[in-house]
């Protein structure tokens, strides 16, 4: 049988071992949410890419035209970057610090003036439609402030 100062010995054990365990409780929580906010904001990054380049190729021509000018195609890639920049300003990503590019691999310009003609916004042409962001973490806990998030959808511009 134990004596009563063989119990004194042992006061305050509980007390440091709830502190540890707590502590690695505590960072193991706050790392669980703040991957799960990291892949939401990726989800949405990657959605929003998605949308705007189904926007993009159900969008892409002008009708009754063959071919673009310069200033349809600008029309066209800030329409694009104003319907993703919405789907973005839904979810938790800041659009303000997205940046959202509209591509035409095919698109070839007679000039650089707004009335010159394009070609390569035509049905059957492809349009790509990337966004990237830096993400902004929950907390500084985790060095996670430098990772740019990269969503990228490609489509075939179908009228």
């Amino acid at each position: 049988m134990r004596s009563r100062t063989g119990f004194r010995d042992c006061r305050g054990q509980a007390l440091v071992e709830f502190a540890l365990c707590a502590v690695i409780l505590l960072a193991l929580l706050f790392a669980v949410v703040e991957f799960g906010r990291m892949m939401l904001c990726y989800t949405t990054i990657a959605n929003a890419a998605r949308i705007g380049a189904r926007y993009a190729i159900t969008h892409g021509t002008i009708p009754g035209s063959t071919n673009a000018t310069n200033s349809d195609v600008n029309n066209m890639q800030s329409s694009v970057q104003s319907v993703v920049n919405g789907f973005l300003a839904a979810g938790t990503v800041n659009a303000g610090a997205a940046t959202v590019t509209v591509a035409f691999p095919a698109l070839t310009c007679a000039g650089a003036n707004p009335t010159d003609t394009c070609t390569g916004t035509t049905p059957g042409q492809r349009v790509s439609v990337t966004v990237s962001y830096l993400y902004d973490p929950l907390t500084s806990y985790f060095p996670l402030s430098g990772i740019r998030l990269t969503g990228t959808s490609e489509g075939v511009i179908t009228w």
